[in-house]
């Protein structure tokens, strides 16, 4: 397919899952507005790359995901420098585990901000663009734990839950604008962040990467194998796909089995 003349926004995107979606649209024709922290230098080489590699437009964004004038300004600049706006994955997120009890105040309300509340921010205000253009896609990155719980985990469990929420409703209201709402559903994926996770579990404990990988697979998922930030990508493209222009409202679980039993 192609996504020639689109322009997508894809939060929390310099690096792991969101830079594979983004790399993913704009494999497919689609201008970009990558969003996310890090490094000046890297992000600009990162959006160089993404633009030469694939003949797009794409445009960087420092808008901060907790603050929902950034979000709206950012939603806003992507429709006027990129011509438009027709795809949004909101797929920035943070994460914290503790016991309920000893839970921060604070973290709490940080992952409810970015996990949650960016979602309805930057939704709210790239809906009035895509009903403007007659179509649309709105695609929230959730997870797994958007399905089922995890001890220790309450405030990203709660904020994926909600996500799935939040696409319901969307779905629900704007099933005759010409405009989807999906969730995808990650399970393991392999990024650099999991990666140091797992090297930091290795050395701990002593224990070889081969081993540590398998027992955090084998944990949760019965297939022990990561997904990957591109599988994600492709998962979002087909949903910008013709062929999906009748799915909305529902989880699409991309998590080796995690939530089929």
């Amino acid at each position: 397919m192609s996504l020639r003349g689109r322009v997508a926004i894809v939060t929390g995107s310099t690096s792991g899952i969101g830079l594979g979606i983004a790399e993913a649209l704009a494999a497919e024709g689609a201008a970009v507005m990558v969003n996310g922290f890090g490094n000046a230098d890297e992000i600009e080489a990162l959006r160089a790359d993404l633009a030469a590699r694939h003949g797009v437009e794409v445009r960087y964004s420092g808008a901060d995901m907790s603050r929902p004038a950034e979000i709206a300004a950012m939603v806003g600049a992507a429709h006027d420098q990129l011509g438009g706006l027709h795809v949004l994955v909101n797929n920035a997120g943070i994460q914290f585990v503790a016991p309920i009890e000893e839970f921060p105040v604070e973290r709490w309300d940080a992952i409810i901000a970015i996990n949650l509340s960016a979602a309805f921010h930057a939704t709210r205000a790239a809906i009035p663009y895509m009903k403007k253009a007659g179509w649309g896609r709105i695609i929230n990155i959730a997870s797994a734990h958007g399905l089922v719980g995890s001890p220790f985990k309450a405030a990203y469990v709660a904020a994926k839950h909600g996500i799935l929420g939040l696409t319901k409703v969307a779905a629900l209201e704007l099933a005759n604008a010409g405009i989807t709402a999906n969730a995808v559903c990650p399970g393991w994926v392999a990024t650099p962040l999991v990666e140091k996770q797992i090297v930091a579990r290795a050395q701990k404990e002593a224990r070889t990467e081969t081993e540590v990988r398998h027992d955090l697979l084998a944990e949760k998922q019965p297939m022990l194998a990561f997904s990957t930030p591109a599988q994600i990508g492709g998962l979002c493209v087909f949903l910008c796909s013709e062929a999906a222009c009748t799915i909305t409202g529902v989880p699409l679980s991309i998590d080796g089995g995690w939530t089929a039993t």
